[in-house]
């Protein structure tokens, strides 16, 4: 009987963790097949512990429902470092991923690595995180990948109301154009 115990609330304290919203309990018996009072009487233990010392965290119940929290003791540490991190600049990467994005949208991740020549998982990762791009749906083909857009927070974050109110792009020069296109038949006949 103990060990079910210890299982329901190690399954629980992964199912708060991982929802970062508050759990109904009826639902969450529902899903687990277990009687609502069973849940009940389990997560007002597990408040209990958590109101210790020993935790940065609690368990709230909220009208009936649980949710995780951090305590209000450390909520200035919690500013500082996650200030810290927010308040970091972007990379030059950062801004050339968001220039291919904002300029192409919607676009995709192999897009967006075609035109740079690198890898730029953590790069879009960081600015989806920064919500100054988003996923905009899926692409109908093959693997179904996902589309990127920029949001409107880069909007703000860059003064423009509208993405027409970015500066128009250089035209490519004669010379560049040659030289392009001399580089692609080099490529061409490398491959050959």
């Amino acid at each position: 009987m103990k060990t079910e115990k210890k299982r329901l609330e190690a399954v629980l304290e992964a199912v708060l963790f991982a929802s970062g919203e508050p759990l109904d309990i009826e639902k969450t018996a529902k899903a687990l097949l277990i009687d609502k009072e069973t849940i009940e009487n389990c997560l007002s233990e597990m408040a209990e512990r958590y109101k210790d010392d020993s935790h940065g965290i609690e368990l709230l119940n909220l009208a009936g429902k649980y949710q995780f929290a951090t305590k209000e003791d450390y909520a200035a540490e919690i500013r500082a470092v996650l200030s810290m991190k927010k308040n970091t600049p972007l990379s030059s990467a950062a801004f050339e991923v968001l220039a291919v994005v904002a300029y192409n949208q919607p676009v995709t991740k192999a897009f967006i690595e075609q035109v740079r020549g690198v890898d730029c998982s953590g790069v879009i990762s960081t600015l989806c995180q920064r919500n100054l791009i988003e996923e905009h749906g899926r692409l109908d083909l093959p693997g179904r990948p996902l589309l990127y857009c920029t949001t409107d927070n880069f909007l703000r974050c860059f003064e423009i109301s509208s993405l027409d109110e970015l500066p128009e792009l250089p035209e490519r020069t004669a010379e560049m154009k040659d030289a392009e296109t001399e580089d692609m038949e080099g490529q061409m006949s490398l491959i050959q």
